[in-house]
């Protein structure tokens, strides 16, 4: 059974087998990661065609005896302020993925981590006040990549407020921690409600299944 360091101390927290002990599937990771990516484009871009495009209602000149290429419209798209051919539009960027599969995937990556022992708990209530110093003291020797810390929404500001200016730190709440972040990040730090909250959304497909 795998366990997480606690930072700042000797203790180890024991880790759900059932969540953190799972097979990687590359292909669900790549698909959920892929999804979660997705979601986060806006998809508002837009250019607009020659019927869009104001003015151009006139012929620029006659058809015929000016010895130039005949013209219909000043806002063809041959001309400079003419419309776009086959220009983006708005549009939404949604893969759908199964809440099963997505369930899996966010094991996958957790157990990725839990392997590598790149995967850390964090006493968010150690941090009275921000303390940049302190959070850096904790983190130092894993700065040299990537790193994501996960905190509860409640209760835990402080200790938020404290990583969020360290270079190569991204900290989220839990709730919207993903796929995609787990994958992105070369060391995993999250505080004990975290943990349990984490452990939670993953194993409840587990459940279930069992149940069954």
């Amino acid at each position: 059974m795998a366990d997480a360091t606690v930072l700042g101390s000797n203790d180890k927290v024991t880790l759900d087998d059932a969540v953190f002990g799972a097979p990687f599937n590359g292909p669900l990771v790549h698909e959920a990661v892929v999804a979660e990516l997705a979601a986060r484009r806006r998809g508002t871009h837009a250019t607009l065609t020659r019927g869009k495009v104001r003015g151009g209602g006139a012929k620029p000149w006659r058809q015929k005896g000016t010895g130039r290429a005949r013209a219909g419209s000043a806002r063809s798209p041959l001309w400079i302020g003419g419309g776009t051919v086959f220009g983006p539009s708005p549009r939404h960027y949604t893969v759908k993925v199964n809440r099963k599969a997505r369930r899996a995937a966010l094991r996958a990556a957790l157990s990725v981590h839990a392997e590598r022992g790149s995967l850390f708990v964090l006493d968010a209530g150690a941090f009275d006040a921000p303390s940049t110093k302190q959070a850096h003291g904790l983190v130092s020797d894993r700065l040299g990549g990537s790193v994501l810390v996960a905190l509860a929404s409640d209760g835990q500001d402080a200790a938020a407020k404290s990583f969020r200016n360290l270079t190569g730190v991204s900290v989220l709440p839990v709730e919207a921690v993903g796929v995609a972040d787990l994958v992105g990040a070369a060391s995993l730090v999250v505080s004990r409600e975290a943990l349990d909250s984490l452990t939670d959304r993953a194993a409840r497909e587990v459940a279930r299944g069992e149940a069954s």
